[in-house]
Order: C-alpha cells, then sequence, then structure tokens
C-alpha cells in the first residue's frame, strides 16, 4: 500500500473527484479526513470508506474561514496523531456573461476557490514543519489555469491563481521536506458534468476538444492524486499536472462520434 500508515485531509470530499480521491487514498492505507460543508454527504462518504475496511471520519469545513481551517488541522491530529498529506479540492462555480457576474459571486470564488487554497496549505504546512517529518500539499487546478471560459470567468481567475500558488509553495517549502504539486483536470465526469453532457450540442462541443474522445472519471484523477501523494513522485514538486485526454495540447476540434 503506498500511502499506508499515513494521515490525509481532503477538501470537498464528500463527492465528485474529492470523494474519489478519498476512496483511493483509503484503499491505499491511508487515513482520511473527509472536510465538506455538505455534512450529509461527507458522514455518508466516510461511513463507506469505514464500511470497505478503510479508516475515514468527517468533519464539517468552510475553508474560506481561518477558524474553521485551523480546527480541521488540529482536529485531525487529534483523532489521527498526524498529518502528512493535504488535498485541497473544495470549490465553488458560478455561470454567466462576464458582464453580470456580481461582487458577491466573485468574492465567494475567490474565499473559497484560492483564499481556501491558501488558508488549508498554509495550516498544514505549519504543522509539518513543526512536526520535522516533511509532507505533501496537493492542489486541485483545471485546465481553465491556462485555457479561459468567458462563461466562467471568476472559476478560471481563481485556478490561474491557483497554479502560482502551488508554484510559490513549493518554492517556499522544498527545504522543509514538502513537496506541493497541482492536479489540472479536463472534464470530468462527475454528477454536474454529466447534466451538462445530456445535452447533445454541449457533449459535441467538450469531446471535439478533447483527443481521446471521452470525459475523464473522477477515479482516474484519484490515481494521479495517490501519485503524487506517494514516494512514487518523491522528485517532482512545484508542478500541475494536466489529465485532460489531450485537450491543451489540441490546437484545432476533432470529429465527434454519433
Amino acid at each position: 500500500m503506498r500511502l499506508e500508515n499515513k494521515t490525509a485531509i481532503i477538501t470537498g470530499s464528500a463527492g465528485g473527484i474529492g470523494l474519489a480521491c478519498a476512496q483511493a487514498f483509503a484503499r491505499e492505507g491511508a487515513r482520511v479526513m473527509i472536510s465538506d460543508i455538505n455534512d450529509d454527504l461527507g458522514e455518508a462518504a466516510a461511513a463507506s470508506i469505514r464500511e470497505t475496511g478503510g479508516q475515514a471520519h468527517y468533519l464539517h469545513c468552510d475553508v474560506s474561514d481561518k477558524t474553521q481551517v485551523d480546527n480541521l488541522i488540529a482536529d485531525t491530529v487529534e483523532t489521527f496523531g498526524g498529518l502528512d498529506i493535504m488535498l485541497s479540492n473544495a470549490a465553488v462555480l458560478f455561470t454567466g456573461d462576464f458582464l453580470d457576474i456580481t461582487e458577491d459571486e466573485l468574492d465567494m470564488t475567490l474565499s473559497i476557490n484560492l483564499k481556501g487554497f491558501f488558508l488549508t496549505g498554509q495550516a498544514a504546512a505549519r504543522h509539518m514543519v513543526a512536526m520535522g517529518k516533511g509532507g505533501v500539499v496537493i492542489n486541485m487546478s483545471s485546465i481553465n489555469a491556462v485555457t479561459a471560459i468567458p462563461k466562467a470567468s471568476p472559476y478560471v481567475i481563481c485556478k490561474g491563481g491557483v497554479n502560482q500558488l502551488t508554484k510559490v509553495m513549493a518554492l517556499s517549502l522544498a527545504d522543509k521536506g514538502i513537496r506541493v504539486n497541482a492536479i489540472g483536470p479536463g472534464t470530468i465526469l462527475t454528477d454536474m458534468a454529466k447534466k451538462v453532457m445530456a445535452d447533445e450540442a454541449a457533449r459535441k462541443m467538450i469531446l471535439s476538444r478533447t483527443p481521446m474522445g471521452r470525459c475523464g472519471e473522477p477515479e482516474e484523477m484519484a490515481s494521479v492524486a495517490v501519485f503524487l501523494a506517494s514516494d512514487e513522485s518523491s522528485y517532482i514538486t512545484g508542478q500541475t499536472i494536466y489529465a485532460d485526454g489531450g485537450r491543451l495540447a489540441l490546437g484545432y476540434t476533432v470529429p465527434v462520434e454519433e
């Protein structure tokens, strides 16, 4: 087991990619603290991992609130005896024309999708430094850190910031034995994406930009997260791995099967 005797926190892990990461970490032997603001789904996620023999607990945390983030770190250490891996994943998405995005929508997105990553990464790193055993921080970015969807401007702005945050954290923490990397998913079949793909026009548009001809699965992102959390990536820091089916490399569109 690649993560045996490791403790991990995963924010936004009551569902979607976060839950897939939590399940994969647990299968690899990690003790997992599931964190979210959806308490019912979060408790159910932790219970499902325990039912399959894994170790998991759930804690409510709004990552935009420093007090709650600090409590998340402290409660995880108290519950599991330490902290080795911090995966920041919690995010929100508002869509609309650039001219119509409200200040509240921008503020909320910045608070959760960027400030939240800073707070969780900083708090986790402070504990790791104090323990003197190093650690791993993983930030969930997006191909939209590089490309841009006009109808999702706050999200795009934040993901660009996440990539730079990843770099500056990696450089700041390298001499302390803490590696910091990011994952940049393409279109992944979470519940939200499945609803989008149900529309034939949207499906063709997305797949026309995806050379592999399909969307990714949450479990495929989880596999990348396990790799980055494990010693298999021991000489990798400051990088964003784009798991996007070839999308960022594509300079045109490809035919879509009917």
